[in-house]
């Protein structure tokens, strides 16, 4: 036999030998090529760190739910949006508008009856003013910061989105209902009554499947799931007159804090287990709770003291307390984009408040229309929005 004819024997038969420890040589769905040894899966490629709710951007980093919400990391949706403070004002039924490198208004928005909360939608690309007594949604273009024609929607106290994107959430108050709406229309896809009074401010689990809503006016609590979107649980709060007010999760997402104006604090709430939370105390009227670019700290406005207390994550504990110098009414509010100032309303004065976030310094008092409430920092980082004055994913 030549060389060259033993050659291609030998190759054929290696071929052939090939073939036959591979079966028949057709790669099956979800197979690997034939003849290509599969890698070994590592455990992250077995299985999501995080098992979201379908739908939901995958969880960037499972021990930090703000992961995405670091100094001046904006989403291209808002990149070139200008950097605007949205102040909706109840008692005058306007928005004014701050350029917060000047600390200067520079426009006020005619808007419908008592705005309560500016919210940015959670494609980023809207705000949404909500007109409780005008019973409707001022939409507002963050890019020209013109106002557009008004929704109808029955009792908007405030507004949230579930992290999927798929609806709208419509926290109706008085209604004692919440609302699962089309994000986009607003028109609605179920209608879940309640029986605590006052439904008013919430947040996410890490993974999404469930949010914690406060009642404000009955001093109680719910656990919504957001696929099935029903309450599953609900605890009425172990404090005679009780009034809890704004929700946020911890980055690791084990712990829900909720601010109570009447207990001077924030409840600790462990949202798996929804067992009975206990009391953190703040300060008088704690309100608003707000959290730092780094995930370390949180910011708590006291309304009835005019202070901010700062709570460290790490250290499960109030670190400092910082006093307005001339008193006020610190209410809702939201961190700038690069987290070095916060910004909060004050409610019954009539102002809004800049407070350095490195010193607890009053860097700007600005006059704005009658009660002032739920102001919106925008554009902010995050990928997505929760809604409210900006939750951020």
């Amino acid at each position: 036999m030549h060389a060259r004819t033993l050659t291609r024997t030998l190759i054929a038969g290696l071929a052939l030998a090939a073939l036959a420890a591979c079966g028949d040589g057709r790669q099956q769905p979800g197979g690997t090529p034939p003849g290509t040894r599969a890698a070994k899966a590592s455990p992250a490629e077995r299985k999501p760190a995080v098992d979201g709710l379908p739908g939901m951007p995958p969880v960037l980093d499972p021990k930090d739910v703000y992961a995405a919400d670091r100094p001046d990391k904006l989403s291209p949706a808002v990149k070139d949006f200008p950097s605007r403070v949205y102040v909706p004002n109840t008692e005058s039924d306007t928005v004014t508008v701050i350029d917060p490198k000047t600390y200067e208004v520079v426009d006020t928005i005619p808007v419908g009856r008592q705005p309560q909360h500016v919210v940015p939608s959670w494609d980023l690309k809207t705000l949404w003013v909500n007109n409780n007594r005008g019973h409707t949604l001022t939409p507002i273009d963050p890019e020209t910061g013109r106002a557009g024609a008004p929704v109808d929607v029955h009792d908007p106290y405030n507004l949230y989105f579930t992290p999927d994107g798929r609806y709208a959430v419509v926290m109706a108050s008085l209604d004692r209902e919440l609302v699962f709406r089309d994000p986009h229309t607003m028109k609605v896809k179920k209608t879940v009554p309640v029986t605590c009074y006052g439904v008013n401010h919430a947040d996410f689990s890490l993974d999404g499947r469930y949010f914690i809503v406060s009642c404000e006016f009955s001093g109680e609590l719910l656990k919504v799931d957001t696929r099935k979107m029903e309450v599953v649980a609900q605890q009425k709060l172990p404090l005679d007159g009780a009034m809890p007010q704004d929700v946020k999760i911890s980055p690791d997402g084990r712990r829900f804090y909720i601010a109570d104006m009447k207990a001077d604090g924030m409840w600790v709430l462990d949202g798996d287990a929804f067992t009975t939370p206990t009391l953190l105390p703040t300060g008088k009227g704690a309100h608003g709770l707000y959290v730092g670019r780094d995930s370390r700290e949180m910011y708590v406005s006291n309304r009835g003291e005019g202070t901010v207390s700062v709570f460290d994550f790490t250290e499960n504990k109030l670190t400092r307390k910082w006093r307005l110098p001339d008193g006020g009414s610190p209410d809702m509010g939201g961190v700038s984009a690069d987290g070095k100032v916060l910004w909060l309303s004050g409610r019954y004065d009539a102002e809004v408040y800049a407070i350095d976030t490195r010193t607890g310094g009053q860097l700007a008092r600005i006059k704005v229309g009658n009660g002032p409430h739920g102001l919106a920092v925008y554009p902010q980082p995050g990928r997505y929005s929760l809604g409210h004055t900006g939750i951020f994913r």
